[in-house]
This record gives structure tokens, sequence and C-alpha cells, in this order.
């Protein structure tokens, strides 16, 4: 079977790739020191940040996978985009002014000083793991799925390994600014290929939402559904949501290091702000376009076909290449992120704390070969997951086992000055052990409840393990409490003298109210 993409296409799709990797080449000869090749030499504006955080997180699943469940099962899963404002206000108003008052280079850097070095390690030892084995490679396997769909007959090894060194070879060149600067491009046409396609479906059915509203199934555009709802039960979107979406926007080093490059903390709170803005688009250029199609085209066999199926069927000579290369962007832009602040964790607090007279420079070249040897992990180990289809399925939920204790040294840490080393180490080991437990009784039918209901079990558990261990042992250090948690007019800080409309606090309270108003119209 060949490919029904003209050559006008494929040409649009080579011209990105070279754009992509000129401009790391570029910025690779600007890159001197570590903290130009990990932090970008702290110099990134609030623009760059919130596209850099918004192209990061938008991986070829998240495109696929949205305008499929809305083809199939509804809108629900795109709580997940869209509320992502509500955790990044969070990260805005605490936890960025913490990182950056600090001076850190990594998140598990923070818990070393919050806390003590076992924590540290643990955190960033399991970050390492999730990041490559699972968000790396699982990138590179759905985003070769991806092509193949377009391309049938594209070898599953060789393509990961190809997108594996395009992403690695610019990313080992220039660090974190040639990921920031190729994912502000992505960003950008990612939005515009995938605007172009939903104005062209809502063209051909005349505007009118209310059509498709009608012809899709009952329940299919609400975002509350039943307790034994297999997809998002309403208790999870209380219990699971918000803790899943805090710990991913404010303690990942994958998201948050863009952050932690800006110039000052008001350019990064304002990056994190723009960050949740976007996040409401692709309700409206993924989600939505998921919904015409059902009225449009009610027989495409399978909810992972149908944005394949509309980038070929629907989209001009042109277009289609525009929103493939916004495709592969977001396989790109996913990659480059992962390899870039895994390889971060693995120098700064690895090699660096035994090796401490490393200069800047060697600093630099262990960060370059460190991502090389991630990248070449993470496409080795692509290939594997099709060998786990049934056990890949549920990794996803592997997250509801190293989410609630991270969560709770972090989120009840900066709270509680009580709690201590010993209460954070012993939080990460039994809410760990706990998630494993429930997940393998889950798999045996011995436990029912839907995961994102458990992340709220658990982290409740481990804060009662974080309190009452914390208690039983010695108090933190002055200097453990007084930096590093939640201080009077933190909240402000760095906004002296800003006049109201460029407050952060004035752009978060109407990103609440956007979010708001989505969840009223979509209850």
């Amino acid at each position: 079977m060949e490919s029904n993409i003209s050559n006008i296409d494929i040409g649009i799709i080579i011209a990105y790739f070279i754009l992509v990797l000129t401009i790391g080449f570029v910025i690779a000869r600007r890159t001197k020191t570590g903290e130009d090749y990990f932090l970008g030499g702290r110099t990134f504006g609030w623009g760059l940040i919130g596209l850099s955080l918004f192209a990061s997180n938008i991986s070829s699943t998240t495109i696929i996978g949205l305008s499929g469940a809305a083809y199939t099962t509804g809108i629900v899963n795109s709580v997940y985009e869209w509320m992502s404002g509500l955790p990044l206000i969070i990260a805005a108003m605490i936890f960025i002014p913490l990182y950056l008052r600090s001076r850190i280079t990594t998140i598990p850097e923070y818990l070393e000083r919050r806390f003590d070095r076992r924590s540290q390690l643990f955190f960033s030892g399991v970050s390492i793991f999730a990041t490559i084995i699972v968000e790396t490679a699982g990138a590179l396997y759905a985003g070769t799925l991806v092509l193949q769909a377009f391309f049938p007959g594209l070898p599953m090894a060789p393509t990961a390994l190809g997108l594996a060194l395009i992403a690695g070879v610019y990313t080992a060149s220039g660090g974190l600014k040639a990921v920031v600067y190729t994912d502000a491009i992505q960003a950008v046409i990612l939005i515009i290929g995938c605007s172009f396609l939903t104005y062209i479906l809502f063209d051909k059915v005349d505007f009118d939402w209310d059509k498709v509203v009608a012809n899709a199934p009952e329940g299919h555009f609400s975002v509350v559904r039943p307790i034994d709802d297999p997809g998002l039960p309403w208790p999870g979107l209380l219990m699971g949501v918000p803790f899943l979406g805090f710990w991913y926007w404010s303690t990942n080093q994958y998201i948050i290091q863009r952050a932690l490059g800006a110039r000052d903390i008001r350019q990064a709170r304002w990056g994190i702000i723009l960050a949740g803005f976007l996040k409401v688009i692709p309700l409206f250029i993924m989600v939505i376009p998921g919904a015409i199609a059902l009225l449009l085209y009610p027989d495409i066999p399978n909810g992972d076909a149908v944005f394949p199926f509309l980038i070929t069927n629907v989209l001009p000579v042109g277009m289609v290449g525009l929103v493939m290369a916004g495709l592969i962007s977001a396989i790109l832009s996913s990659v480059d992120s992962a390899l870039n602040s895994s390889s971060t964790l693995v120098v700064i607090d690895f090699i660096k704390p035994n090796r401490p007279n490393l200069t800047e420079q060697d600093t630099a070249k262990y960060g370059r070969i460190t991502t090389i040897i991630l990248m070449v992990i993470a496409a080795a180990w692509a290939p594997q997951i099709a060998n786990f289809s049934g056990l890949w399925d549920y990794l996803q939920q592997m997250f509801s086992i190293v989410v609630p204790p991270i969560a709770v040294i972090f989120l009840v840490g900066v709270f509680y000055k009580r709690g201590n080393g010993h209460g954070a180490f012993w939080t990460l080991m039994g809410g760990t052990a706990l998630g494993i437990l429930l997940f393998i009784l889950s798999e045996n039918g011995m436990w029912s409840l839907h995961y994102t209901m458990n992340v709220g079990f658990i982290m409740a558990i481990s804060a009662v393990i974080f309190v009452v261990v914390s208690l039983m042992t010695e108090p933190p250090t002055k200097d453990q409490i007084e930096m590093y948690t939640y201080r009077k007019g933190l909240i402000g800080d760095g906004m002296e003298g800003l006049p109201w409309y460029k407050d952060y606090r004035t752009h978060m309270v109407l990103l609440v109210a956007l979010i708001g108003y989505i969840l009223m119209v979509f209850w």
C-alpha cells in the first residue's frame, strides 16, 4: 500500500526537518557552559516559555487520542487539557518563586534543600526512568505508528531511531535553548495546521454546532460522567485530575525546566499563565474535529484512524504537509524535552555531586554525552513496546503510583513547615509501595476503584505518613523552612510596581473564569 500524500506535502515535511536541524546547530554554536546547556543561560522570555510548555506537552498520541476519543466515547478526556490551567496557576503562584529564588537547576535539587539527599535521589531516579522508558520511548513508538498511518510500510525500528536521531542531535548540540526555540516554532505550526482543519470541518456542517450535538450519542459532550464510567468517573475528576496535573505542571523536570530558564520571576509567571490559556486550544482544534467527524464520516473503523483520515481526506494539497509537520512537531517536541530534562537530572543530580570540580564546559560536555546515550536507550526500547500491548495500555496508570507521594511532599511540604527529611523519604517509599499494591490488586480483579480515584486515596494515606513520621523525628532546620516553604508575600513576589493589566494575578483570574465557563458549557 502506497502513501496518498503528494510530493508537495512531502517537500514541506522535508523543509521542516531541515529548518529544525538548522536552528539546533545555530544555537549549538552559542552553547558553551552547563547553565547554557541545561537552562538556556536563564534568558527565556514569557512567550518562548509558554509556547514551549504547550508544545512539549502535546504529543502525537495526544492529538490522535483526543480526536479519536471525541469520535468514539466523547469529550471527557479533554479535561486533562483545558483544566491544566488550574495546576499551572498553583505553579505560578507558589512554586516558581521558590524554585527561581533558590537558583536550582533540577526539581530534585529542591527536595534536597527542603528535605535531604535521599528524597532527591529517589525522585530523580524515578523521573529519569519514567521519562525515558515511558515518555520518550512511548512518544517514539506512538509517533512511528502515526507516520505508518500516512506512509504504510515504514519499518518500526528504523523509523523510531530516525525520529530519535533528529530530536537527539539538535538537543545534544544546543541543549535547552535549542529545545525551547524549536518547540516555539512547532507550537505555532501545530496550532495553525489544526485550526485550518477545524475550520474546513465546521464549514462542512454550515458552522452549525447544534447539528453536531444533536447527532451525537447522549452524554457525548458531557465531562461530568457517572461514578461507574470506565473513562473518567466524576469522583476522579475531583480526586485524580487536579493532583495528576499538579505533579505534571509543578514538579516534573520534563516540563518545569523551561520556567527555570526564565530571565526572572515575572517572565516565568507570565509564560506559565500563557501556557494555561494555550492549553484551552486543543479542545477546539483537536477534540472538536473528532466530534464533527462523527457526523460527517460515521464509518471510520476506530478512533485512532480519525485524525489521519481527516488529514488525508479533508485537507487540500499543501495543508496536508503543514499538518503533518505539526504532527511530527508534536513527536519531536516530546522527545527533545524528555531527552534534555533527563540528561539534566543525570548530570546535576548524580554526576556533578560526585565530581564537584567539573568546569562549566565539562558539565555541558557530560550533558551532550548523556543525551546521546539516553536517545539510544529510548530508541532501542521503543520497538519492544509492541510486545507489551496489554501491559503498555496500563502504563499510563503507573503515574497513579508515582504521583501521589510526590505530590504530597511538594504540596503538603511547602505549607507544613514541620515536615522533615524522614517524613518525605518514608512518604515516597510507603506511598509508592501502596500504589504498586493497588495496581497489582486492580490487575487481578481484587480492587475495583478507578485509577484516578486511587490517586486521591493514596494521597490521603501518604499525607498521614508524612505528618506522622515528621512528628516522630527531629524538626527541619531553619534554612530548610525559611527558603523553601510558603511565606507571606510569596504570591506577589516580583510583581511590585506593575500596572494591574501586567500582573499575572489578573491573567490568572481571567484563566479561571475561562475554565469555569467551559466547565459549565460541557457539564
